[in-house]
């Protein structure tokens, strides 16, 4: 019962630290001119933050019309596509075929997927996912629809440190598995070429770069427990 409610609690918290998050998306969505139901579409179809922000980013540098339209959605797409990754290790934990796939594919984000692989049994596994998903969810839309109408009033959303709250939710999550030389290995690649890249590369391809450092590091299975044991 105790491992349970921790589950409950750590997922209604990441909900609400990525849900105050959603403010800043929603100011600064209507700030680069989409309007309060276009706003909202995107955080209730596509609710992937990183994604929202990268097309929100373009529309504001470029316009809504024209070259700049399709250039958002790029970005949009190449930062998304890290949460097919998140597919690839959920699935056997979630158990869904077919169209019972819909919701959780929808639901498969950075947090849900984070507290579902920090858990210890797949029952806990299963749980963090869906009540995380949901959490989130439901604040970051409810968030985002607040931000949308304070609009202009909360000034420049950066200035509260909104932009960077789900980022320290994550990390908290992250922080404690880096204990293992694995994890440690992989964070500090992702580190490393995420921010050497990101000042030249478009949006989006950091991450993707990033997150070879896991495949390459897992394919040699380099700093491994059964390797470090070896020695």
């Amino acid at each position: 019962m105790a491992k349970s409610s921790t589950v409950t609690s750590i997922s209604i918290g990441v909900g609400l630290a990525t849900g105050i998050y959603g403010i800043s998306f929603g100011a600064l969505s209507v700030a680069a001119g989409l309007d309060i139901f276009q706003t909202q579409v995107l955080s209730l179809l596509m609710f992937s933050g990183g994604s929202q922000f990268a097309f929100v980013g373009v529309i504001a540098a470029t316009g809504i019309g024209g070259a700049g339209l399709g250039a958002a959605i790029i970005s949009a797409w190449l930062l998304g596509i890290r949460n097919g990754f998140y597919a690839v290790r959920m699935a056997p934990i979630l158990n869904r075929v077919g169209l019972a796939k819909l919701v959780p594919a929808l639901l498969t984000i950075d947090e849900s997927t984070a507290v579902a692989t920090s858990q210890a049994n797949l029952k806990d596994q299963a749980k963090g996912f869906w009540l995380t998903g949901a959490a989130v969810f439901v604040f970051w839309n409810l968030m985002t629809f607040a931000g949308a109408i304070l609009g202009d009033a909360l000034g420049d959303p950066r200035a509260w440190g909104l932009d960077a709250a789900a980022a320290a939710a994550f990390l908290g999550l992250l922080w404690p598995r880096l204990v293992e030389r694995q994890a440690l290995a992989v964070g500090a690649a992702a580190l490393i070429i995420a921010t050497a890249t990101t000042s030249f590369l478009p949006a989006g391809v950091p991450v993707l770069l990033a997150g070879f450092a896991a495949v390459v590091v897992g394919a040699f299975n380099w700093f491994s427990p059964s390797q470090e044991n070896s020695k």
